[in-house]
Order: C-alpha cells, then structure tokens, then sequence
C-alpha cells in the first residue's frame, strides 16, 4: 500500500467575493480534470458560501456529481424539474449524462447570514452520453450510530442496499460520523480517498489528521482510523482508475 497526504493547507484554494473554494483537485480554471484525477475521482471541492449567494445556471455533462453539506442549507434546481434544498445528513447524486444545466446556492438570506459549507465530488462514468439522473436521500439515522455507512455505490455488492446508486460501477462514497475516541475501519481497494470534513483523527500507518486533511491511497489493503476528537470522514473506494475499463 502506498499513501499520499494532502494537507488542507496544500490544496488548490480559490476565492471570489462570496465563495471560498479548497480544492484538493485543482478544478477552477484551465485544469485537466482527468490527469489530477485519483481513481475515478475527478473533483473534491469543499466550498464556504456566503449568505444570499450561488451559482446561476450551468451546464455539466458526463459526471456522477455527488454533493455532501456540512454545514448550512444548499439550493438545488436543475433543468430536469428538480427542486428543493440540502441539508447535513442528506447525499444528492445527480448524474450530468448528456447534459443536464443546474443552480445552486446557499439558502440562506443575507437577512439571517447562515454560511453553507459543502463538499462537491465528481466521479467519472462507466459510460458517456447517457440520460440525465437524480437522487437523493436522508441517511442522518443511519449514521447516528457511529459506524461507516455507504451513501452512494455502483458497486454490484451494493445493489438493492439502501446506498444511492451510482453510475460507476467501480466507486463507493462511505461516511463516518465519530464520537471522540471511536474508531473506524474502510475497505481494501485499489484506490482510495479519505477525507477529514470535520474532527481530528489518527490514521494507522498515516499518523495525525485534522479538518481538511486527505490520504490518497493505492492498493490499500483497508483503513483503520481512530477519532481524537468528534470527527466526519468521507471515504471513496475506487476498483479502477480514470480511462481504465
């Protein structure tokens, strides 16, 4: 097994007047997506959005785009008649196809001045210029627990679970919420991606990880973490990489 850490001070960072983008694929800009890629994983942006503001409407194709909040309420409406808002616990996974065109904002007014932190990834497809989809669940129960839960998966052993499906058959996104002093175990995989939202954590064979800290991981043989602190990790297991059947 082979890791790489990312701390959050050394990813790609990106500000305008009322967005704070830490990146840690470089995104913004003229990047090629699919030679910074880890995996299939393509884009892990976690943005701060002020009060009032967004993103008007904009076209993507050909990404599985799986938004997390961590903080805050986000806007969603797209192209497709989807509409509505995004809180913490809730995954959405809209999977751009041959293309769909969609805004997002923070839901908060200026007026009552709520900040909106969320984590935005993008997953490569099996497939390209497919139709247009969207899914979202509630899994706060779920992860009310302690234990990782899988929130979306194209993984085969997934189907028919309660996970939201995903238009690549060689990624799964798991979520931990930890209290302090708890531990967590990820799967062996080709290809991994952890990623400290929020907490501190001790990651076996890594060392000492804190809020905005990542492990790329190749021919992991699993992950096993123990939270210093209460803490939220999200965890991508990957069986290919990007190109690769």
């Amino acid at each position: 097994m082979t890791t790489q850490l990312i701390r959050g001070t050394q990813r790609h960072h990106w500000r305008n007047e009322w967005l704070e983008s830490w990146q840690s694929f470089p995104a913004t800009g003229n990047f090629d997506l699919s030679a910074n890629a880890h995996g299939v994983l393509l884009v892990h942006n976690d943005d701060r959005v002020d009060a009032g503001e967004g993103l008007d409407m904009h076209h993507h194709h050909d990404a599985e785009i799986v938004t997390w909040v961590l903080e805050g309420t986000l806007h969603h409406r797209d192209s497709r008649g989807h509409r509505g808002t995004l809180g913490p616990g809730v995954i959405q996974r809209m999977s751009a196809g041959r293309g769909i065109t969609h805004a997002e904002a923070n839901a908060s007014s200026r007026r009552d001045g709520e900040s909106l932190r969320v984590v935005q990834m993008w997953i490569a497809p099996d497939h390209t210029d497919v139709e247009p989809g969207y899914a979202e669940r509630d899994f706060t129960e779920e992860l009310s627990a302690g234990e990782p839960v899988v929130v979306v998966s194209g993984l085969p052993r997934d189907a028919g679970t309660t996970a939201v499906p995903l238009a690549s058959s060689h990624a799964a996104l798991h979520i931990a919420r930890l209290d302090r002093g708890c531990g967590a175990t990820f799967p062996a995989s080709p290809f991994g991606h952890l990623y400290v939202a929020s907490g501190a954590v001790v990651v076996d064979g890594v060392g000492s990880l804190e809020q905005g800290d990542a492990v790329r991981l190749t021919d992991s043989d699993g992950v096993r973490l123990t939270a210093g602190e209460a803490a939220e990790i999200l965890y991508w297991e990957m069986h290919a990489s990007f190109g690769l059947p």
